[in-house]
């Protein structure tokens, strides 16, 4: 994989503790601000609203801009966004800083995406993809724990503001790495096809299918995951500082299955999808089952991280494959798909808080939403995955 791709994994590394840190935050926030848990719990899904909204928007105003000044200038408006969070004693504040950040985001994975797909062969795109959330992954396992343990050792804003410092490097990394030539087609000449064109990309049924399947997965990952804290230490009893450590377990596994999907999702979908699915919803019943007992759940949890993360990314891997006829905006529709999951799991979560299952309800809205999606996505499984049969036998 070429370095530049690493290069950018960096800026994706700050940008994912950002979106995933509030995991181990909201109880914080709720506290400092004056706000209850569940809507502490929406600034998680104000982020993933930005980003499903951001990440076509930002791609059609980039898509003629150059790649570098472009993924420059998203790096330091999600910077400026930080610094503002970290000082304001408004959650309605807090909540637009989130929406803006998210707008920023959504513009670099999007521009990160499409030009990532230019440095590699084009049946490399589930690996390249591999590589940029690898920046996720170690967010999860070093950044989003990390700032855990910064929220509870200082307070949840000078989490904010190492994020903000995480920027500098970032945007350093993307000057020194991207090429100027970045973001013309593999020939070397830029993409010049319409957005018209691209937008009726979104008209073939099977980029459609694997968009909602994408949204499906990562639904059901963010309703656990943004809700984690209070299982941890209400459910099981643990003390606050165990939250690092699940978030870390989560970070792991993650990380095993993005990089197990890297090495099968370009050849090898269908076993993934398959045989991964019917996995991730056994770990998730299991899990709402097993949380009030400490060991389970921390086995659990990183089993769950790896299976969400190994789905999830192939799924999104064959959007990439399927808006192939989209080379600008492509990425945008991988973006779109993992936050509009991103966006409504944590919502849907938020109103089980209270209910009869009491801190468990986000991880059987999570068991639900995987239902849904392999009941959609198994009878159609050659379709969306096309060697699946050779994969299988």
């Amino acid at each position: 994989m070429p370095l530049p791709l690493y290069l950018l994994a960096v800026a994706v590394f700050a940008m994912g503790t950002s979106e995933f840190m509030l995991a181990g935050l909201v109880p914080d926030i709720a506290t400092g601000l004056d706000v209850s848990v569940g809507a502490a719990g929406l600034l998680t899904s104000a982020f993933a609203v930005g980003m499903v909204v951001g990440a076509p928007l930002m791609a059609a105003l980039a898509r003629r801009w150059p790649a570098r000044a472009t993924l420059l200038g998203f790096v330091l408006v999600f910077a400026v966004a930080h610094v503002v969070g970290a000082l304001t004693t408004s959650f309605a504040v807090l909540l637009v800083t989130r929406v803006i950040a998210a707008l920023a985001n959504a513009g670099f994975l999007a521009v990160a995406l499409s030009t990532a797909a230019t440095l590699v062969a084009t049946d490399q795109k589930g690996r390249a993809l591999a590589v940029l959330l690898s920046g996720t992954t170690a967010a999860t396992i070093a950044g989003v724990p990390g700032g855990a343990v910064l929220g509870t050792l200082l307070s949840w804003r000078a989490t904010f503001w190492a994020i903000a410092l995480l920027c500098l490097p970032a945007a350093y990394g993307v000057v020194k790495s991207i090429p100027a030539g970045a973001g013309t087609t593999l020939q070397g000449t830029p993409a010049r096809s319409s957005l018209r064109g691209e937008i009726a990309q979104l008209a073939m049924p099977r980029l459609v299918l694997v968009m909602l399947l994408g949204a499906l997965v990562n639904a059901a990952t963010f309703a656990t995951f943004t809700f984690l804290a209070p299982i941890v230490t209400d459910t099981a009893g643990l003390g606050e500082l165990w939250v690092s450590v699940v978030l870390v377990l989560f970070g792991v596994g993650s990380f095993a299955g993005v990089t197990l999907a890297g090495r099968l999702s370009d050849r090898r979908p269908g076993i993934v999808i398959a045989l991964g699915g019917p996995l991730l919803l056994l770990g998730w019943v299991a899990l709402a089952t097993l949380a009030a007992q400490p060991v389970a759940l921390l086995l659990l949890v990183f089993v769950q991280g790896m299976l969400s993360f190994a789905l999830g990314s192939t799924l999104i891997a064959r959007v990439l494959y399927e808006a192939t006829g989209a080379p600008t905006m492509g990425g945008s529709y991988a973006t779109a798909a993992l936050n509009l999951g991103a966006a409504s799991g944590p919502a849907v979560a938020a109103a089980t808080l209270g209910a009869d299952a009491g801190d468990l309800g986000p991880v059987w809205v999570s068991a639900l939403l995987v239902a849904i999606a392999l009941l959609i996505a198994l009878p159609r499984l050659r379709a969306i995955a096309p060697r699946v049969g050779q994969a299988i036998r």
